[in-house]
């Protein structure tokens, strides 16, 4: 009887295995679900949008201007702006866009504009889409509006079944970023949209970085947008999303909800948004720098289990970039996990560039895991004479302009790097091996020595008191030293964790997932 009770329970165990695995193999999502092609629209010269941007350009016909978005609010009033003023049409791509404060907030514009005869397309990623089928639906019945999918979930509710019959093609996410109003504003960078990425959260903010673009390279990043949003993996909501029986009156409904949201919405965190949207109508040509360029981004095919390893990717254009330098590169990078690229790094430092890196340190990191796939790379990269600095988790600094990095307060998430002081690459490419040969990335790259400098110099000034200065002692142990009230601290162990913490990053680094993270 004993060996029978012991058998029983395994078998049974199994027995579920099989049918969960049977259970998240039968859904299935059609790519070949009819869908009309559509594109940008590039008949946008006699809009409001046009005017400021000519008043930008001026006689710098052909040439492409930048301006690096300073702050949060900032960030999340130009795209409120850009939403607020265009007249033709609405570009908007995203890994993730929330149901809170901020996202209400673009998305009630986004309603705005379409009732003013504005075309908005959305084009989202799936994997966190999970309780928004019902607003994405909604949002879907207004005829002004298209909302797609990439690479979508077949069973909507416990998502996780899907991963059982199809990971390999659900483990590749879409993770671009971008913003266009009537094809001549747009704005790229690390942000997705959610209160914590715009200095809205009541605990913990993202420090992110956005530059906002005009000229001709705006039209390159809408033929980006096409070629994803015609994609196969771009399939329309409501042909994975039962539709309600009646999404007019499900659309009225979202509209309510967003109403009463919007009175909490004009709290605090988002009265500077508010007030300052009619301040980005005041630019000037001087705001903006008009530098050679080049815009970056994955093939759709990488996202495709079956087109992946042939697929192009903004791998070589990076690479390129680093290796033209010759005096010095500085990573910032929220996840930083350089399991292919510590020859790189070697070759660098024989070649006598300094290397510096600035990443999260374990208490500011929001994934354990990814703390745990760079963890083991710190002493090679000191050893080799790279610097690490990890930020803690009560960065913050007030007021600085020109960068998304400074203004933490919790968690890193900018992704930019800049070489010898004079290019810069800013977009949404963190620097792991999800980012490199799983995720679809997209970024730019400019030559600007004012960019590239101011940057460098905020780095430089957040480092004495807003990071851990990572180094090794005499007997090869790590250690962490920052300032704390204008006095030098040092830690043995990762500082402002727990016990708890580093256990499980100790269990993560045994696990065999360094090529997921």
């Amino acid at each position: 009887m004993q060996g029978r009770s012991r058998t029983k329970p395994r078998a049974t165990a199994l027995t579920l295995i099989c049918l969960l695995a049977v259970a998240g193999g039968c859904a299935t999502v059609d790519f070949d679900t009819p869908k009309t092609e559509s594109y940008a629209v590039t008949d946008t010269d006699d809009t409001f949008l046009a005017t400021r941007a000519a008043y930008f350009i001026g006689d710098r016909t052909g040439e492409s201007g930048f301006a690096i978005i300073p702050d949060a609010a900032s960030a999340l009033a130009m795209r409120m702006f850009g939403a607020r003023r265009a007249e033709r049409t609405i570009d908007v791509q995203y890994y993730l866009i929330k149901a809170d404060k901020a996202g209400l907030l673009l998305i009630n514009e986004l309603l705005e504009a379409a009732d003013r005869g504005v075309r908005v397309r959305i084009l989202v990623d799936d994997i966190l889409t999970k309780g928004y089928d019902r607003g994405m639906v909604a949002m879907n019945a207004h005829p002004n509006i298209q909302i797609r999918v990439f690479n979508p979930f077949a069973r909507r509710s416990a998502r996780a079944l899907n991963f059982l019959g199809d990971f390999r093609r659900l483990n590749r996410r879409m993770h671009n970023k971008s913003f266009t109003a009537d094809n001549q504003y747009t704005i790229i960078g690390g942000r997705n949209i959610g209160d914590e990425y715009f200095a809205g959260h009541e605990e913990s903010n993202f420090g992110d970085l956005d530059i906002l673009c005009v000229g001709p390279v705006v039209r390159e990043v809408s033929d980006m947008f096409d070629l994803y949003w015609n994609y196969r993996l771009a399939v329309p909501v409501d042909a994975v999303v039962e539709p309600p029986e009646d999404p007019f009156q499900e659309l009225a409904a979202l509209r309510s909800r967003i109403a009463v949201a919007l009175v909490d919405a004009n709290t605090r965190q988002y009265e500077a948004v508010i007030e300052n949207i009619q301040k980005h109508q005041h630019l000037s040509p001087k705001d903006l720098e008009w530098v050679p360029y080049q815009l970056v981004y994955d093939s759709p095919d990488k996202a495709d289990k079956q087109l992946a390893k042939e697929a192009e990717t903004m791998v070589p254009p990076l690479r390129e970039a680093i290796l033209a330098g010759e005096k010095e590169l500085i990573i910032v990078s929220p996840y930083f996990v350089p399991r292919s690229t510590m020859d790189g790094f070697r070759e660098l430092r024989e070649r006598g560039m300094r290397v510096r890196v600035v990443t999260n340190s374990l208490a500011a990191n929001n994934h354990l895991v990814v703390h745990a796939g760079y963890a083991p790379a710190r002493k090679p990269l000191l050893r080799m004479g790279a610097e690490l600095y990890e930020i803690r988790p009560d960065a913050r600094v007030e007021g600085v302009e020109e960068t998304g990095f400074a203004e933490s307060g919790g968690t890193l998430h900018a992704k930019f790097f800049i070489v010898d002081r004079e290019k810069l690459f800013i977009g949404t490419f963190n620097w792991d091996p999800r980012s490199k040969d799983l995720n679809t990335e997209m970024g730019i790259i400019l030559e600007s020595p004012r960019f590239a400098g101011a940057l460098a110099d905020v780095v430089d000034a957040g480092i004495p008191e807003r990071a851990y200065t990572v180094t090794l002692d005499d007997q090869d142990r790590l250690r962490w030293t920052t300032q704390v009230d204008g006095q030098e601290v040092t830690f043995t162990k990762e500082p402002e964790t727990t016990w708890w913490q580093r256990f499980k990053v100790g269990l993560y680094r045994m696990l065999p997932i360094r090529g997921q993270l």
